[in-house]
């Protein structure tokens, strides 16, 4: 029976649990690119040098990696609803716990917790819109944590903007009996318990209810979400037929001739590799103190870096505007080469950099080109890598291997962003320029490997893939 789109009165109250579900992408956003005004002021405060910032900044990845791993199968067990709030427990304890550490090494075990939920929150809330959502709908209502993680971003950047104006321009000045920095990290308690509210006001998933045995609980849902014109008893006899047939794939099925693996798991890994090492995260948690180390003030640097994240929202929607009408592939080259581009731009200014007075600075002209070409590469990340990557991820792969698969390209993305985000503050010392040098290489080698590797999705039945 061909599912029905909702009635408005269906679709407002589905919008507003999708929404709700999405404020777990809004805290991934916000607590992964808050740290990034904070950078300088955990330098100063505890006196540590780039080894020891850098794995401070990047061990949150760490903890993303095993909050993905275990978020679904604790979703699985104790329904997507409660293991939300879990989630959103753990933000606001370790908002606080990075709000007020004794160490550096404190700070860094708060900040592997922050990772545990941003994990989490990485697979609940797609996982969670995708069974609520009414077919018809599933596709815009999808892009909702998309958007909520950049909004989260943006918003972090603002808020440390904020509190940098208010401590006089410098995040070590103290503010009600704090440094700055430190209510920066604090902020985010505040979206974590209006997550934990919602989370507890939204409905159980119904293919939860389904699995766990309350079928009439789901019915109630279903009816919600889908409209009073649904066939529920077919609603729920098809959820429960998917639910006795599906195979959870294992690593087994993902064995392939190419080095042990399959080649589309292969190109699923190298997509994923790529989106971190063209070093888009450097400038969501290194961006404040990239621009100070080129002469701009730090109130100023912040207000730069949440600029970068509005254009990071407007390529978004240009993304989602795009990528059915155009296609996968032809965006990944636009943005491969706009990146390799702009990348290889910013290195040419950097290189331009003088130290006078024992202050770095860039000439006027260098210093221009450099803002501006850091953010054409924001850009033309987000209207291409930043979406399109994840939108083949999710269609790629044949449907027998489709979960596995796309649990072992997350990893190795979260793997790569760990990387990129722990070298970047050594890199940077030892050479700068040709930091973003090596970047701008690896845009490079992105629109080569889309080129000869990367299928075409657009139009194509996930039946059809493989």
């Amino acid at each position: 029976m061909a599912a029905q789109p909702a009635h408005q009165e269906n679709l407002g109250h589905v919008v507003f649990i999708t929404a709700a579900a999405a404020i777990g992408g809004f805290l991934f956003g916000y607590d992964s690119a808050v740290i990034n005004g904070a950078v300088v002021g955990i330098q100063k405060f505890f006196a540590v040098g780039a080894v020891e910032i850098g794995i401070v900044v990047a061990i949150a990845l760490l903890g993303s990696a095993v909050g993905a791993w275990v978020g679904g199968n604790l979703a699985d067990r104790w329904g997507r609803t409660r293991t939300m709030q879990v989630a959103a427990i753990l933000f606001a304890v370790s908002s606080i716990g990075q709000m007020l550490p004794f160490s550096v090494w404190d700070l860094g075990a708060w900040r592997f917790l922050a990772g545990v939920a941003i994990g989490m929150a990485s697979v609940l809330g797609p996982a969670y819109i995708a069974e609520v959502a009414p077919p018809a709908y599933r596709g815009r209502l999808g892009s909702f944590q998309q958007l909520a993680i950049v909004l989260g971003i943006a918003v972090s950047q603002l808020v440390n903007y904020m509190f940098a104006r208010l401590a006089g321009g410098n995040v070590n000045n103290h503010l009600w009996g704090l440094q700055a920095w430190q209510w920066m990290l604090g902020a985010c308690v505040v979206p974590a318990l209006l997550y934990l509210l919602f989370a507890s006001t939204i409905p159980e998933s119904p293919r939860y209810l389904i699995m766990a045995g309350r079928t009439e609980q789901a019915r109630r849902v279903l009816r919600e979400v889908e409209g009073d014109e649904i066939n529920l008893d077919d609603r729920v006899h098809e959820i429960q037929h998917v639910l006795r047939t599906e195979a959870r794939p294992t690593m087994k099925d993902l064995r392939g001739p190419a080095l042990g693996l399959l080649p589309i798991v292969w190109v699923g890994i190298v997509l994923s590799v790529f989106q971190q090492f063209v070093g888009i995260n450097v400038i969501f948690y290194y961006s404040s103190v990239l621009w100070q180390s080129v002469g701009i003030t730090q109130s100023n640097s912040l207000l730069i870096s949440f600029s970068s994240s509005v254009i990071n929202i407007i390529g978004t929607f240009i993304a989602i505007a795009l990528v059915d009408r155009i296609g996968r592939k032809p965006l990944l080259l636009i943005g491969s080469a706009g990146m390799a581009i702009s990348l290889g731009t910013a290195a040419w200014a950097f290189s331009s950099a003088r130290t006078v007075n024992g202050a770095v600075t860039l000439p006027g002209a260098e210093g221009v080109i450099a803002l501006l070409a850091a953010n054409v590469f924001v850009l033309f990340f987000a209207l291409s890598w930043g979406v399109v990557v994840w939108v083949l991820l999710g269609e790629m792969f044949p449907n027998r291997i489709r979960a596995a698969a796309l649990g072992v390209a997350a990893s190795a993305q979260w793997i790569a962003n760990w990387a990129i985000t722990v070298s970047f503050p050594s890199l940077s010392q030892w050479n700068l320029p040709l930091t973003y040098a090596m970047y701008s290489f690896f845009a490079v080698l992105s629109f080569l490997f889309v080129t000869k590797w990367v299928k075409e999705t657009k139009g194509r039945k996930l039946e059809e893939m493989g």
